[in-house]
C-alpha cells in the first residue's frame, strides 16, 4: 500500500513540473519595420513576462512598458493580465497628433475651401447654392 502512495506522489509532482505550453503572438510596427513572433510559454504568464521573454525589446530599444500601451487582440490590456493560448500581444505607438484635433482642423479647412457649410459644417447643399 505503501509503495502505491510512494508512486502517485512521483506521478504527481512529476506532471507539476511540466506546465503546458500555450502559443501566442507578440506584435511590433513602426512606419518602417513590423515584427510579429510567435512563440510558445507557460500557460499563466503575464503580458509583461510574454513580451519580455519573446526578446522584441532587444529589437526595438524604443520600446518602454511604461509607456507604451499594450494590448490582446486590439482591446487594451495590463500587463498583470494572464495570457491565454493563440492570444496576439501588440505594443502600441503613442500617438503623434490627438485625433479630435486634426478631425477639427481638417473641417475648419473645408469651411476655408468651401467645401462645408460654414453654418452646420457638413457637405454644402447644392440644391440650396442654385436658389440663391
Amino acid at each position: 500500500m505503501e509503495q502505491k502512495l510512494d508512486s502517485l506522489e512521483i506521478n504527481s509532482s512529476q506532471a507539476d513540473e511540466k506546465q503546458t505550453l500555450i502559443k501566442i503572438e507578440v506584435v511590433y510596427g513602426t512606419p518602417t519595420e513590423q515584427a510579429l513572433l510567435t512563440l510558445e510559454v507557460e500557460e499563466g504568464v503575464t503580458v509583461e513576462q510574454a513580451i519580455i521573454s519573446s526578446g522584441i525589446l532587444l529589437s526595438f530599444k524604443e520600446i518602454d512598458l511604461t509607456v507604451n500601451k499594450v494590448g490582446i487582440w486590439n482591446r487594451t490590456a495590463k500587463l498583470t493580465d494572464t495570457v491565454n493560448d493563440l492570444d496576439r500581444i501588440e505594443i502600441y505607438r503613442p500617438l503623434i497628433a490627438d485625433p479630435k484635433e486634426v478631425r477639427k482642423r481638417r473641417a475648419e479647412k473645408a469651411k476655408e475651401e468651401g467645401r462645408a457649410d460654414k453654418v452646420t459644417g457638413g457637405r454644402v447643399d447644392p440644391r440650396r447654392a442654385k436658389s440663391e
